[in-house]
């Protein structure tokens, strides 16, 4: 799995370029460029050239750029992907090609042969893609899984609850197919983007679920989000203080070690270096 963070990622309309610009300046980890449903039939034209060239021009500095593209069932997903192709064969930086709807992993197939430059990302937002997530987790070019939790409560007629109880099956699935496989995934968008609150739960609860992060769909977001998915000071300690008792445990030759009355063995050793590791992706992901 990656090292890069992705505690926030943030969706832009590809058609919009006053919003494109200003995304240069935010505290996103990554930038999702949406060609899809943020972008009207009549500018989707527009909005992939718009998309193609200020990534090729503009530096948008160490933030992962992904292009979410139509889906290739409709008029202007291979478009879309040829588009993208030729602006990575002029030096366009494009780290992923973000795919709709992914029901199976032969959905990621066609666009993986027009787009042989980047990585490819799916949408989890269909019924049918949850009860495949660990086939479509397992595809060879496949990097990260976004859900869509929107689409996905849409297709299962299921009503808003700040539990979520009704994705919960999906989320998990996802994730543990994620896991399996060793790709990033980032949880859905919290629509109601003045309410702090909301959010704030919302990513506590997918951050201690095991998701990599939160997509966004307001700069508002972004303070929470990244907070949120961020080792806490106290959690950087805490590493701290089980890899020293552990590496002093070991040197006495014994397995474990205790840290505030637990009892720390070789796999906390591991997540505490990992915390360290992604607290240090941070502050490197800043600069």
């Amino acid at each position: 799995m990656s090292a890069r963070p992705y505690r926030s990622v943030l969706y832009i309309p590809g058609s919009k370029e006053r919003a494109v610009e200003k995304a240069m300046g935010l505290a996103a980890d990554a930038i999702i460029f949406d060609l899809e449903d943020a972008v009207s039939p009549d500018e989707k034209s527009a909005a992939r050239d718009l998309v193609a060239r200020v990534l090729t021009d503009w530096d948008f500095g160490n933030r992962a750029r992904i292009v979410r593209i139509n889906g290739f069932d409709t008029a202007w997903g291979r478009d879309d992907a040829n588009a993208m192709d030729a602006a990575i064969a002029r030096g366009a930086k494009i780290d992923a090609i973000l795919i709709p709807k992914v029901n199976r992993a032969a959905d990621l197939d066609a666009v993986a042969e027009a787009v042989p430059g980047a990585d490819l990302w799916a949408m989890m937002e269909t019924a049918l893609g949850m009860l495949n997530a660990a086939e479509i987790a397992a595809h060879p070019r496949l990097k990260g899984m976004v859900m869509g939790t929107n689409d996905l409560a849409k297709e299962l007629n299921s009503r808003f609850r700040p539990d979520r109880l009704a994705m919960q099956a999906g989320l998990g699935l996802c994730l543990l197919a994620a896991r399996a496989h060793g790709k990033v995934i980032v949880d859905g968008v919290f629509n109601a983007f003045k309410d702090e609150a909301g959010l704030r739960a919302e990513c506590e609860q997918g951050r201690d679920m095991g998701f990599d992060g939160k997509t966004v769909i307001h700069p508002a977001q972004l303070e929470i989000a990244n907070a949120a998915f961020a080792p806490s000071a106290d959690e950087l300690d805490l590493a701290r203080r089980q890899i020293a008792a552990f590496s002093a445990a070991k040197a006495a030759g014994q397995g474990v070690a205790v840290v505030d009355g637990k009892i720390v063995e070789n796999l906390h050793v591991e997540t505490a270096t990992a915390t360290l590791a992604k607290a240090e992706a941070i502050a490197a992901l800043a600069e």
